[in-house]
């Protein structure tokens, strides 16, 4: 018995293959330890997307490293961002005099990014910066400086490697354009 595909999308072509995402987590990860020398730093991964990247980002990151999560969504079902961010789980810990750094893992409109560097500056961290995996310029509505950025993308909607479509495809080890 065949098994019946759930979404009326696929994969089309990889953009990204497994190994060159990992090659380039790895050089972030180094980066991120040679910046912060050894003084403890606060990652705070953006659910759901970020979760395959921060975990094998903080494998790269030799200081101290604590872990948080915000989910924030400014997509929902579509394929395309809404412009209104939703916060929907905040962090756990005070940010206050801690090092934050986002791990996010597409920054397109920048919407989302920036409203979470706007929240968590009010908070008082002594730093705040970003890292994203993939940055998508051609979509950007606001601009956000990001410290750390793993690859520029073409303008496409892209699966895998965390980043899903409905639901589906974050468990692909590479990043795939998704076919509309």
């Amino acid at each position: 018995m065949g098994v019946i595909h759930p979404l009326p999308t696929r994969p089309k072509r990889i953009l990204l293959p497994a190994r060159s995402i990992q090659s380039r987590v790895a050089e972030l990860g180094r980066e991120i330890a040679r910046d912060f020398r050894g003084e403890p730093v606060c990652l705070v991964g953006v659910l759901t997307g970020a979760v395959v990247f921060l975990s094998d980002l903080i494998r790269h990151i030799d200081t101290p490293v604590e872990i948080d999560f915000v989910a924030a969504s400014s997509y929902g079902e579509a394929t395309h961002s809404s412009g209104e961010v939703r916060i929907i789980k905040d962090v756990s810990h005070a940010l206050r005099d801690k090092h934050v750094l986002i791990v996010e893992d597409i920054i397109d409109t920048g919407l989302t990014l920036r409203y979470l560097m706007e929240t968590f500056s009010a908070r008082q961290p002594a730093s705040l910066d970003c890292c994203v995996l993939l940055d998508k310029p051609a979509r950007r509505v606001a601009e956000v400086p990001v410290k750390y950025r793993g690859f520029e993308i073409e303008d496409c909607f892209v699966v895998g490697y965390g980043l899903d479509y409905r639901g589906f495809y974050r468990n692909l080890p590479y990043i795939s354009e998704l076919d509309a």
